[in-house]
């Protein structure tokens, strides 16, 4: 009966077989593949593992035939690409919301989509070094909980911790829970941020999802932002510069050539650009006006200043004078 029930399930074993062992370097004798099967307790015949190959392709699997002696057989097209698998494990390795354990749980998942050979050469090579990594799991788990809310519409309730000189969480409001309806949420400059709409005050507030604990959906309904408010997640998103509040106004950028990177970098190609002499130019982008901002543009030094308007740029100055005053 057990013979019978191993028969049945062939197809998976060749399935395995040819994903985990075999890629564009490595390949198995028809030999190797009946004795592998044998060791799964599945009898094989060469005729017969010849049709399941051709069922295989037919289910889309790129089973090839590689001529040599002896001959042997492979999978070639894979879903992932084996640079796609190092992007993917990359990304996860280098991810900071994610704890060094989480990281290394999902690169040895992530390298499943490889042959084992590519997966023990990922193992040698891909080192991330000096990133800072959270210290616990709750991010992975509460992006989790946030989505169950966003496909409910359902509010969530949570306590929010700031990090005292201790390095010691502290609740903010004394432990007093946050109700919040969930609008989405945006991943920008490596942290996850929910946004969320407050009835009562009738705001828009994005909060670290990081700094949450004990995270719950709740039975009451979630409230979207009354229509006059013109709410757009991309927008907003793209609004508010770096996840902090504070006043929009457009203004005008004169920078160096060197600086258009950067610029592309966090305003978009879509930015308008104007040609000065001198190698400068006048850029136009919508930001928000904080001190991050301010700090942001400080790291140009004097490749980039502001050029309108006139009581941004005085505003600017005043910053750059009080800081000059400590030393």
């Amino acid at each position: 009966m057990a013979k019978s029930k191993n028969q049945k399930l062939k197809l998976l074993y060749l399935m395995d077989m040819l994903t985990s062992e075999t890629d564009e370097e490595h390949g198995l004798s028809m030999p190797q593949i009946i004795s592998r099967l044998s060791e799964q307790g599945v009898s094989a015949e060469r005729k017969s593992v010849y049709d399941d190959f051709e069922a295989l392709r037919q289910y889309g699997f790129d089973v090839v035939a590689r001529s040599g002696r002896p001959t042997t057989y492979a999978l070639g097209e894979r879903k992932f690409e084996n640079p796609e698998v190092i992007l993917l494990i990359d990304a996860v390795l280098s991810s900071r919301f994610l704890t060094d354990k989480k990281s290394k749980e999902l690169a040895a998942k992530l390298s499943g989509l490889a042959s084992r050979h590519l997966a023990q050469k990922l193992n040698k090579q891909i080192y991330v070094a000096g990133r800072i990594k959270m210290q616990n799991e709750s991010v992975f788990y509460n992006i989790d909980i946030i989505h169950q809310a966003l496909s409910l519409r359902q509010c969530l309730s949570f306590q929010y911790y700031d990090y005292n000189f201790q390095k010691i969480r502290i609740p903010r409001r004394d432990g007093e829970r946050y109700t919040v309806s969930p609008l989405g949420l945006a991943y920008v400059d490596e942290f996850y941020y929910l946004i969320t709409y407050n009835e009562h005050y009738q705001s828009i507030t994005p909060y670290r999802v990081d700094r949450m604990k004990s995270v719950t959906v709740e039975d009451a309904p979630a409230v979207n932002p009354p229509a006059e408010m013109g709410f757009d997640m991309v927008k907003h998103v793209n609004r508010v510069f770096k996840m902090f509040e504070g006043e929009t106004i457009q203004v005008a950028l004169t920078i160096e050539g060197w600086a258009m990177n950067p610029i592309i970098d966090r305003f978009g190609k879509d930015v308008k650009v104007v040609a000065l002499d001198g190698g400068q130019a006048n850029v136009y982008v919508s930001i928000t006006k904080t001190p991050e901002f301010f700090g942001w543009l400080a790291a140009f030094g004097q490749g980039v200043h502001i050029s309108e308007p006139a009581s941004l740029a005085q505003e600017y100055k005043d910053y750059l004078l009080q800081i000059a005053a400590l030393y």
